[in-house]
């Protein structure tokens, strides 16, 4: 199953990337911008609970997708990157087993322990 579920993962990340390329930005937008929704891991400087909440606001596919549509709906290019980089981060972390966060601290994920 962890197999498959990283199948699709990755499939995932391959649409973000189609996304990316119906965008007007170069491509090198894509591979400077991918890391940043980590920013989100800041919050575990106030503890395991900002952290979690922090994390998972930056990794959740269902804002990320959200942001993105927005984007389509009100023309406006800038949030349709935010919504690809967001959506297309998330896929690729979690291809990783890196899923979002419970508030028991950083190696709680919805995919399970990382690290065991």
């Amino acid at each position: 199953m962890k197999t498959t579920l990283k199948l699709e993962e990755l499939m995932m990340f391959v649409l973000g990337i189609y996304l990316f390329c119906l965008l007007d930005y170069a491509w090198w937008w894509f591979l400077v911008l991918i890391l940043t929704p980590d920013i989100g891991m800041v919050g575990y400087l106030f503890g395991n609970k900002w952290g979690a909440l922090s994390y998972n606001v930056f990794h959740h596919k269902g804002i990320a997708i959200l942001i993105y549509l927005t984007g389509i709906y009100f023309s406006l290019p800038l949030c349709q990157l935010i919504g690809v980089i967001l959506f297309s981060h998330s896929a690729f972390d979690r291809m990783f087993g890196y899923g979002l966060k419970y508030d028991k601290g950083f190696k709680f994920t919805h995919l399970g322990e990382i690290g065991k």
